[in-house]
C-alpha cells in the first residue's frame, strides 16, 4: 500500500475551521466539544468562554502535534471475471446458428408464458 502525505510549508499557518458542538449543562454552564475529536472538550460559564477555552486547549495540543492530509490510493479495481470470455465465439461459424436457436427457444418460452397468463387472467375473471 502506498501512502502519500501532503504537508504544507512550516512557515505558513493555514486557517483551520472546526465544527463545535455547544451543549447546555444542568448546572448552567456550557460544554464545547470539537466534532471529530470528542476528547477535545471545554467548559465555560458562557458559550463564548467555553469556545475560547476549547480554542486554547486545541492550540496547546497542536503545539506538540500536527495535522496532515493523507491520500490513500484506491485498491486495484477487480475486473469482471466473465470479461475474458466476451467475444470468444465471434469467429465461430456456428455462432449465428446458435443465436438463432436461442432466439427460437426464447420466443417459444415467451409464447408459453403468455398463454399461461391468459389462462390465469381468464380464471380470475370467471370467479
Amino acid at each position: 500500500m502506498n501512502l502519500v502525505v501532503k504537508t504544507s510549508p512550516s512557515n505558513t499557518a493555514p486557517k483551520l475551521t472546526y465544527d463545535v458542538l455547544i451543549e447546555n449543562q444542568q448546572d448552567g454552564t456550557f460544554k464545547a466539544t470539537l466534532l471529530g475529536l470528542p476528547d477535545c472538550q471545554a467548559l465555560g460559564n458562557t458559550e463564548t468562554a467555553a469556545i475560547e477555552t476549547l480554542i486554547q486547549s486545541l492550540q496547546s495540543r497542536l503545539e506538540t502535534a500536527k495535522i496532515i492530509t493523507v491520500e490513500i490510493p484506491a485498491t486495484e479495481v477487480v475486473k469482471n471475471p466473465w470479461l475474458k470470455f466476451a467475444g470468444m465465439f465471434k469467429d465461430d461459424p456456428q455462432f449465428d446458428e446458435v443465436l438463432a436457436y436461442i432466439e427460437a427457444e426464447r420466443s417459444e418460452l415467451d409464447a408459453q408464458m403468455e398463454e399461461y397468463y391468459r389462462q390465469i387472467d381468464a380464471e380470475t375473471k370467471t370467479k
